[in-house]
């Protein structure tokens, strides 16, 4: 009954979010998101009833009722077939539907007792409208994947900081934040997989329409190069379209960002074979395979690549690292200084590749860090603030002008590479300017 309360209060708070339009166009801009706030809460109270009937569905056509199941009864060969067939959903939705409601019920023992949900922190944040189906079901499949592995112990952790971290998190940036949770309950089983997906690394290459179609599937060891130099491309493509003195010139570079990729790496390929050019435009693109001390000495855990969401093991990060072309980030060793304080205005190299590392690619965004800037939070010229990483952020230009423009602000806690980036939106954003957590910080599930 809790839940039917909950939905219907969901119901009524977009009844008055909506108030006397006929239609969406006759919404204000603070109506349609308050209307768009609703239907979002309304949407997860909806999953976190649907998710019990669909375990209850699941239930009453189990296999050991034969014919006498439910969903066999009414002409489906699975509970599946009959929860898609009514919603108009896929059967893999479906499935991860049941699998949720599952996952996330109450349980009896043999003897009837009641034992809580499998995993009960997930319940919690579905029941109370904080996640939806769909985040749910990344949770429960990652943790069903490592619950031999990581052990009772872990997985309970994993249950609570995961569904403390999903709600607010759109489902791209949820599954970033699953596949680091992976490397973190499941270390030893990162090179596995990293082997697996490199013995399924493939390009192929076919005509069609007098057009070549290049296939790809590359594992992030391989990727890793690929994408830093295509990225770096990029990123000096539209540097210097910035840079032009006529922006509505015929002259202008008006590619798409598909297009510049695809000249990219031509251009690469023709470099390979002879080009004579002496340095290609890559914006000082480099290949950036950070790992912690602990783990480079004992070989157990794993390793990330600046702009891939993908982990690697450390074997690999070793590979990487003496194949050359790679920037090997340890941390815990020693390092240059840092903080510059007012005697440079730009940021150092070794200072960038510092914030790369607090902030892994835009702060605000995440766009990767081959398209940002490092940006004083308190500006060079204007009020004298210190070329420092505490006065520094990572900043793609779209999110940059967003923050000058929309008068939001940029507060770091900490000190050093461990600090938290937080945005402050404006007040009429959020009346009670609740600090966003921005940066790396906000995918790392062990911090």
């Amino acid at each position: 009954m809790p839940k039917l309360l909950a939905l219907h209060d969901a119901v009524l708070r977009l009844e008055a979010a909506w108030a006397d339009a006929d239609d969406a166009l006759d919404l204000t801009r603070n109506q349609l998101i308050g209307v768009h706030e609703a239907i979002g809460a309304l949407q997860r109270q909806l999953d976190a009833v649907h998710a019990d009937v669909a375990a209850g569905i699941a239930r009453e056509s189990r296999l050991e009722l034969g014919a006498d199941g439910l969903a066999k009864q009414r002409g489906y060969r699975s509970p599946a077939k009959l929860i898609a067939a009514a919603v108009g959903i896929s059967t893999g939705d479906a499935a991860r539907l049941v699998a949720v409601g599952e996952a996330t019920a109450p349980r009896s023992d043999l003897l009837g007792a009641r034992l809580p949900a499998k995993y009960p922190a997930v319940r919690a944040a579905l029941d109370s409208g904080a996640i939806g189906a769909q985040a749910a079901a990344l949770i429960v499949g990652l943790l069903d994947r490592c619950r031999v592995a990581a052990g009772a112990e872990r997985i309970a952790e994993g249950d609570r900081m995961l569904a403390e971290a999903a709600p607010g998190v759109a489902l791209d940036d949820l599954r970033k934040l699953i596949v680091r949770a992976e490397a973190w309950l499941d270390p030893d089983g990162v090179e596995p997989r990293a082997d697996a997906q490199r013995s399924a690394r493939s390009l192929t290459m076919f005509e069609r329409n007098g057009m070549l179609h290049l296939d790809a599937k590359l594992d992030a060891e391989t990727a890793a190069p690929i994408v830093a130099a295509v990225r770096g491309y990029v990123t000096a493509a539209f540097a210097a379209r910035a840079e032009a003195p006529d922006p509505e010139s015929s002259d202008v570079d008006r590619r798409t960002v598909a297009m510049i990729q695809a000249d990219g790496l031509a251009v690469l390929c023709a470099h390979a074979l002879g080009c004579t050019a002496e340095r290609l435009p890559l914006a000082g693109a480099t290949v950036v395979v950070r790992i912690g001390l602990d783990e480079l000495e004992s070989g157990a855990g794993s390793a990330a690549i600046d702009g891939i969401d993908q982990p690697i093991s450390v074997a690999a990060a070793r590979r990487m690292a003496a194949g050359g072309g790679v920037i090997p980030c340890v941390l815990g060793g020693e390092s240059e200084i840092l903080d510059w304080g007012r005697e440079k205005r730009l940021f150092t190299r070794a200072q960038r590749r510092a914030l790369v590392e607090r902030d892994g690619g835009c702060a605000m965004c995440g766009l990767p860090p081959e398209m940002t800037k490092a940006h004083h939070i308190r500006w060079w010229k204007r009020d004298h603030g210190p070329t420092d990483l505490s006065n520094g952020v990572l900043l793609c230009e779209t999110c940059h002008h967003r923050i000058h423009d929309n008068d939001w602000e940029i507060r770091i806690e900490g000190a050093g590479v461990a600090a938290r980036v937080w945005f402050v939106p404006p007040g009429y954003i959020d009346v009670s300017r609740t600090p966003r957590l921005g940066g790396r910080a906000r995918f790392d599930i062990a911090a």
